[in-house]
């Protein structure tokens, strides 16, 4: 089969057009690479410079040579190891409390007829009008006269349940063809075996989804830890970041971003290692929610 020569002619201007039409959005993408990735450059080659290379002018981007002690010395200068273990404890722990208490609670509001059922549920979305800020107080109060400051049940307790949890997964659930669950039902299955047989496989994206967003803001966070922790040994890893800065004059800048990669280096590697994983449960929770 020959193709005729105009027709050839006229793919082959419509692929230079495509190509002409993608290139600013190529420079576009590198351009916004750039602006975000120099940030991270900076900050992984102050880590490996010697002091005297940090606050010269003009910058230095890359180091005359690799100084990996700082590592070392930034790891020592204050508690690490008490901090991680704090980090991970609290942020595991609590991630698993948000997701179970989400899973169970949007399953109810989903597939389980009780009464005042949507008034509930509407009062339970009402939650997220509710600035954080707003609850720092009574929180803290509630805690102070429970003797949970300066505890885990303190970190943990007060964010077990979260209703954009419950939202997400029960507008999830809610999209699942109700055949499957008359199926189940016919077959025996009762509650906890159509969840953990049916929805959870079925949701699998979303609860990934959610489990990994849960674990990053926990992870992060800043605020709450530091009011109610007032201890060396309860304090998280953001925290510790500022308790190094302070322990260490605020000027050792070198030794600060080698201590903020070891901080950070966890949730990059989950985010490189997971993004198909959350790119594929925003979009499917966007399209189905």
């Amino acid at each position: 089969m020959t193709i005729n020569p105009q027709h050839q002619a006229l793919i082959r201007q419509r692929n230079i057009r495509k190509v002409l039409q993608a290139v600013p959005v190529y420079i576009l993408l590198v351009l916004a690479s750039v602006v975000i990735g120099a940030p991270f450059f900076w900050m992984i080659t102050t880590a490996l410079k010697p002091f005297a290379e940090v606050a010269i002018y003009p910058p230095k981007w890359i180091p005359s040579y690799i100084r990996w002690e700082n590592f070392v010395e930034a790891w020592q200068s204050a508690p690490f190891a008490r901090f991680y273990v704090n980090s991970v404890f609290v942020s595991v722990t609590s991630t698993i409390l948000q997701v179970g208490i989400g899973l169970f609670s949007a399953y109810a509001f989903a597939r389980i007829e009780f009464p005042r059922k949507d008034a509930l549920f509407l009062l339970v979305l009402a939650t997220m009008m509710i600035p954080g800020q707003m609850t720092l107080i009574p929180n803290y109060i509630t805690l102070s006269k429970l003797g949970w400051i300066n505890t885990y049940k303190a970190l943990i307790i007060p964010h077990a349940a979260n209703a954009f949890g419950t939202f997400m997964m029960r507008e999830n659930i809610m999209s699942l063809p109700g055949e499957l669950f008359d199926a189940a039902k016919i077959d025996g299955a009762g509650h906890l075996r159509t969840l953990k047989d049916l929805v959870i496989p079925l949701t699998r994206p979303i609860l990934g989804t959610l489990i990994l967003l849960n674990f990053i803001g926990h992870w992060n966070a800043y605020l709450w830890p530091l009011i109610v922790t007032n201890t060396a040994n309860m304090r998280t890893l953001p925290i510790g970041l500022v308790y190094m800065r302070m322990q260490e004059g605020g000027s050792i800048w070198n030794l600060m971003m080698a201590a903020t990669i070891f901080v950070t280096a966890p949730i990059l590697l989950i985010f490189i290692f997971n993004q198909k994983q959350l790119i594929e449960g925003v979009t499917r929770g966007a399209i189905k929610g």
